[in-house]
């Protein structure tokens, strides 16, 4: 098949695929608390792109044999519950959060996966990923300043 041990990169973006699951979760809750409805929209878009990419995760680790995570997992879980607890309901507390997950969670760690052994499409797939949380970093500063 390639080079790379096939269950390594499954497991490799299945973990990536957990963590889009829970920035879709973490964008649903956003959502809930944010009053602005223009921001409510951003945030919405934001999270229908995700998904996307949920989806394309799904199926590539589908097409390598594998079955993907269809949850945040019971980590991922247990953190979305407190988060949904703590989260405040100030706009830029709101956004200082979603930055901060989306930097810490969406970018560096998943850079870090990535720099495994993964094959040249689920790189390209796991990079676009990477990308549109560098996006959604960029649009989400600018909103705060």
């Amino acid at each position: 098949m390639f080079l790379h041990n096939r269950d390594v990169v499954i497991e490799e973006l299945n973990t990536i695929l957990r963590g889009t699951y829970m920035g879709i979760r973490s964008f649903e809750h956003y959502i809930q608390h944010v009053q602005d409805s223009h921001l409510k929209e951003t945030f919405q878009t934001m999270q229908q792109e995700l998904k996307h990419h949920a989806q394309q995760l799904c199926e590539r680790i589908q097409n390598l044999h594998g079955v993907p995570a269809d949850s945040e997992g019971v980590t991922g879980k247990m953190h979305s519950f407190m988060h949904s607890r703590m989260l405040s309901h100030e706009t830029d507390d709101i956004l200082e959060d979603a930055l901060k997950g989306l930097d810490k969670y969406g970018i560096h760690y998943s850079e870090e996966i990535v720099r495994g052994d993964v094959d040249p499409e689920s790189r390209r797939i796991v990079e676009e990923v990477i990308d549109t949380n560098r996006k959604f970093v960029d649009d989400i500063r600018a909103m705060l300043h």
